[in-house]
């Protein structure tokens, strides 16, 4: 199978207008046959694209600590990006509702995973540290609480079995 194929969501989500349940369709694809398939766990690239919808492709393989390609994204990356971005975009709906003027907005996120017995793991804590700049005139103190309502409110937050802790700054631009 070379390309992805399209998705007709209509029938899967029809119900969904009536209820506050959102479905997100994402096709992934695994490109790293080297032409043995699994036959070896060395024989095989951990290679794969993401696609939703007519976006562009994500390439994405495994960390290189499992013989990743690192020149591509890892699911641990994307997780954590995840969760930055979610935040992001709470705090920013919030601030505009607030009648705070955000300027600039960066967040140099950081997540750790443990890998446990067996060959397993998990995510012990995820880290966003949200650099935020305000127009002057702006509620610093209302603009750094924000940050905690938007934490509340991050649907992959609330999503995930590990501490999301939020260190941000907010400056006055």
């Amino acid at each position: 199978m070379d390309s992805f194929l399209p998705l007709n969501c209509s029938k899967l989500f029809a119900n969904m207008t009536t209820s506050r349940e959102h479905g997100y369709a994402v096709q992934l694809r695994w490109t790293g046959n080297r032409g043995e398939g699994t036959s070896s766990y060395r024989g095989y690239e951990r290679n794969h694209d993401i696609k939703v919808g007519d976006r562009p492709v994500i390439s994405g393989s495994s960390d290189p600590a499992f013989r990743g390609d690192r020149s591509r994204y890892n699911p641990e990356e994307l997780l954590v990006a995840s969760l930055s971005a979610c935040h992001m975009l709470w705090y920013l709906h919030l601030c505009a509702n607030a009648g705070i003027v955000v300027t600039a907005y960066s967040d140099d996120a950081m997540g750790t995973m443990v890998e446990t017995g067996g060959g397993g793991g998990q995510f012990s804590e995820v880290v966003l540290r949200p650099a935020v700049s305000i127009e002057e005139g702006g509620d610093q103190r209302l603009a750094r609480n924000l940050h905690e309502k938007a934490h509340q409110r991050c649907f992959i937050a609330n999503s995930v079995n590990f501490p999301v802790r939020c260190e941000s700054k907010v400056e006055v631009a």
